[in-house]
């Protein structure tokens, strides 16, 4: 019996020494979770604390709303007349100047043909005309030299000629000088005819070359409304119902029509970027304020505004909801605390500082730049202080607490 508790007191010995061991070799670590774990004396809170630092802040505006294209515009007929040819169809892609359709006016090209018969008539006058001038004109020539010549024998050989000769010539002379001025005038007038003819010829053409339907701007046909043999009327007469032939938008720019709160006014400034970020495709894009209202809407309290967006790849599509994300303000270092450390007082926003001293102080502080985390401090901490995030529902001015630091994820929620 002796034998046997005298082996049994050996293991227990060596059990005694491997977990004096293990305590030797952990001492450390056992020491630091024991500290963490004491109670606090009387009186004494713990907190977590994080230090003020200085950090880059920015603030940015997230809006919502749904690409519209940069020009879009119903396609109408200048004149009445029906489909002949219709070149293009949902989906198509046009140049600017390209033909679209061709309508078929048979009352113009008939007004054509009566004005290629005016011109030719006119053209006829005129030159009949300018041929009596010249025949007219040489009469004249004649008769003005031979009254040249009696005057001239009536005054060099007095007596010679008779005056009554001389007086006849002189008058025929005149006479075939007012032909040709009438001669003349009726040239101008048939020639002045003639150019009618052909401004009022030049006139039917320009309306007949609007059965030619061109696209003004280059873009997309998203819908159509004629179709071969359809009627149009024109688009000029406001009393009748008029139909477009179809609608042309243009694709290689959108504008993004977003509602700013009057509270971001201040902020919008013309060729600031914006990101674009387009959820149904997945991709952002680089977006530009190009406009703004210059009003705030009463109604709504928002003021309109435009970012552009190039469509390179012709991804974009109009109607697709998109989400504009603006630059507001920003700073390279800010002093900043969590804004889970700042609470509202009133007016005030005041946080609680860890002293060395291990005490709370209260400070008011004034606050700049605010994002879903962080809060810029203007006035009130300096770099290094440290400030209560957990919870400070409990301490008062003065008290005293331990403190220790934590990381910040341990109490801020996800980012929003």
């Amino acid at each position: 019996m002796k034998r046997k508790s005298a082996a049994t007191l050996v293991p227990a010995a060596a059990l005694v020494a491997m977990a004096a061991g293990l305590i030797s070799c952990n001492g450390n670590e056992a020491k630091a979770k024991a500290d963490a774990a004491a109670p606090a004396s009387a009186g004494e809170v713990s907190v977590g604390v994080v230090a003020v630092k200085s950090m880059p802040l920015s603030r940015s505006l997230t809006l919502s709303s749904e690409l519209v294209p940069f020009q879009e515009i119903d396609v109408y007929a200048k004149e009445s007349g029906y489909v002949k040819q219709l070149l293009v169809d949902y989906g198509t892609r046009v140049k600017a100047g390209q033909l679209m359709a061709v309508l078929e006016i048979p009352e113009l090209e008939s007004q054509l043909h009566q004005d290629d018969a005016a011109i030719k008539s006119a053209a006829d006058q005129v030159t009949h005309a300018r041929n009596q001038v010249k025949q007219i004109q040489a009469q004249h020539n004649v008769l003005h030299l031979q009254a040249d010549r009696m005057k001239k024998v009536a005054t060099s050989q007095p007596g010679l000629v008779a005056q009554q000769e001389v007086d006849d010539v002189v008058g025929k002379d005149l006479a075939s000088e007012a032909q040709v001025e009438s001669a003349e005038s009726n040239l101008s007038a048939v020639e002045s005819q003639l150019d009618s003819a052909k401004a009022k010829r030049q006139h039917d053409q320009d309306i007949f070359d609007y059965s030619k339907i061109t696209a003004p701007f280059a873009g997309v046909v998203t819908q159509r409304f004629a179709n071969l043999g359809t009627l149009v009327q024109a688009g000029t007469n406001s009393s009748t119902q008029a139909m477009p032939l179809a609608r042309l938008s243009e694709e290689d720019k959108f504008r993004l029509v977003i509602p700013v709160p009057e509270t971001y006014v201040r902020y919008i400034k013309i060729g600031d970027t914006a990101e674009v970020n387009v959820p149904a495709l997945n991709e952002t894009y680089t977006g530009t304020i190009a406009r703004f209202s210059v009003d705030v809407r009463e109604e709504t309290r928002t003021m309109h505004t435009e970012v552009d967006i190039l469509n390179r790849d012709h991804r974009l599509l109009q109607g697709l909801f998109a989400e504009a994300t603006l630059a507001l303000d920003k700073k390279n270092n800010a002093t900043a605390v969590p804004l889970q450390a700042v609470s509202q007082t009133g007016d005030q926003s005041v946080v609680d500082v860890v002293t060395p001293a291990g005490t709370i102080d209260q400070r008011n502080v004034t606050l700049g730049i605010q994002t879903s985390k962080d809060a810029e401090v203007l006035s009130g901490l300096q770099d290094g202080e440290k400030v209560v995030v957990s919870d400070r529902s409990g301490l008062k001015a003065g008290q005293k607490v331990r403190s220790t630091v934590v990381q910040l994820a341990e109490f801020q929620g996800p980012d929003r």
